[in-house]
Order: structure tokens, then sequence, then C-alpha cells
């Protein structure tokens, strides 16, 4: 079993940041990739990025590319999602998720999911 939890979360105005964290409770989380999903009331899970194992193997969606950036500390076995200059449209729950079997774009390829945070982000 892997267990995700994110913390972080809350109510922004439109150009601050907020980093989000993702404690995930297995003992070989550096061989993981881990992944940050969002999804907004009414709207599919989508795709935010994917952090393989380093720092410098990462993906991006290009809504948030160039604004978001993900790390992770192994020694935590937390993963973490740098969120700047942040806009109403990033309004979300924000999920992390650990594991995909394929394309990491795609919400159902991941094995393991947190329960996510809320992210507000006002005008």
């Amino acid at each position: 079993q892997v267990q995700l939890v994110e913390s972080g979360g809350g109510l922004v105005q439109a150009g601050g940041s907020l980093r989000l964290s993702c404690a995930a409770s297995v003992r070989t989380f550096s061989t993981y990739p881990m992944g940050w999903f969002r999804q907004a009331p009414g709207k599919e899970r989508e795709f935010v990025g994917v952090i393989y194992w380093s720092a410098g193997n990462t993906y991006y969606a290009d809504s948030v590319k160039g604004r978001f950036t993900i790390s992770r500390d192994n020694a935590k076995n937390t993963v973490y999602l740098q969120m700047n200059s942040l806009k109403p449209e990033d309004t979300a729950v924000y999920y992390c998720a650990a594991d995909p079997k394929s394309g990491p774009t795609i919400a159902t390829m991941w094995t393991y999911w947190g329960q996510g945070t809320q992210v507000t982000v006002s005008s």
C-alpha cells in the first residue's frame, strides 16, 4: 500500500504563491515517479506535472509551465508543488499521485492518489 497525503492548500490572491506538499508512506519513495493533478468543480481531473528520479527530470502542462515547479525530498518522502503567479483559473482541488503505468498526463494511468487539497485563487 502507498498512502499519499497532500497539504498546503488555501486561499491566495491572484499573483500570489503557494507550496503544496505530498507526503508518501512508501519505503522506496525515491524510485516512484510522482505527479500532480488538479480538478475544478464539474471538470475532469487534469495533469499538472510530473517528477521522476531527479529534479532535472520533470514535465509540465502548458497551462502551468514557467509558473509551477515540482521538486522532491526523498529523505522526507515528500514531493512539492511550488505555485507562483497564481491565477483564478488555477482554482481546483490538487492531488498528488504516484507510479504511472503509462503516459503520465492521463489520470487513469496513475496507481496511487492522495485525497487532495483545495487551492482557491481570488481575483
